[in-house]
């Protein structure tokens, strides 16, 4: 095993490359493993690698088939039911391709938000926020401490612009929900309660040995509490096209079954 010369014996590919017990390994079921332009090198350790991993697994094989009962090695039964669920979920998947309607409301999110609002509770520290990563000799800095602050269309569109031009990283979108921790990943704010500093903090202005951080948290819900709506929507969605999905099922199923009960293609013995 120490070389590609497992090729080189016939063009049929009906020579044996590896022998255990009363399996052989042939030439043609080595040879379509080696990727297009691998290496001689590369070529030789993969064939290697393939012959070594055969071997071991006819040695077990061959030790299951001596220790286990006839019962135990059986397989047919399992392999059909395999097989029979393999083709009722291709047909199910199909289904749910042709028929299923993914298109869901604003209303509807909302009506089952309402319905289920016990369910939705934070499991993490959520914030609206807005933040600016700057480098320390960036100009204006009087102006930003003033924009970050003020919630003013106007004021937004001048620090938005000022963003675009000097900060190292921002985020202005505060009318979306983010975790708290996300927020920690971009800003170096060290705290040992994150609870206690949504509660006593809503401007943050701090440095590291390069950067400015300036941040607006304009609202916040801890953890355990009831999570908003926004930040549930697509949660909500996914649950509901899900329960549409096993609707589409189980209408199918039954449909099926009706059918069969009035044609009389079912008999129980």
């Amino acid at each position: 095993m120490t070389s590609c010369s497992y090729f080189k014996h016939t063009d049929s590919g009906n020579s044996p490359v590896a022998k255990v017990f009363d399996a052989t390994l042939y030439q043609a079921d080595v040879k379509g493993i080696v990727p297009k332009g691998s290496s001689k090198q590369d070529s030789t350790q993969i064939v290697k690698s393939y012959i070594d991993s055969w071997i071991r697994n006819e040695l077990v094989l061959n030790k299951a088939n001596k220790n286990l009962n006839d019962e135990s090695k059986d397989v047919e039964k399992q392999l059909a039911d395999y097989k029979n669920s393999l083709v009722i979920y291709a047909y199910e998947k199909e289904l749910v391709r042709q028929q299923l309607d993914t298109n869901v409301k604003d209303a509807e999110i909302e009506k089952y938000y309402n319905e289920h609002e016990g369910n939705f509770e934070l499991k993490d520290n959520i914030i609206k926020v807005l933040y600016l990563k700057l480098a320390k000799n960036s100009p204006r800095l009087y102006t930003v401490r003033l924009l970050y602050k003020s919630s003013k269309p106007a004021d937004r569109k001048l620090l938005e612009d000022y963003c675009h031009q000097y900060a190292v990283n921002y985020y202005l979108d505060d009318n979306s929900w983010l975790l708290f921790d996300d927020l920690l990943k971009e800003i170096p704010i060290k705290t040992y309660d994150k609870e206690q500093f949504l509660k006593n903090n809503r401007y943050v202005e701090i440095e590291d040995s390069t950067y400015l951080y300036f941040v607006n948290i304009s609202g916040f819900k801890i953890k355990e509490s009831t999570s908003p709506l926004s930040f549930e929507k697509d949660n909500i969605k996914s649950i509901i096209i899900n329960k549409r999905k096993l609707k589409l099922i189980g209408d199918m199923e039954k449909k099926v079954y009706d059918e069969a009960v009035k044609n009389s293609d079912i008999k129980v013995y």
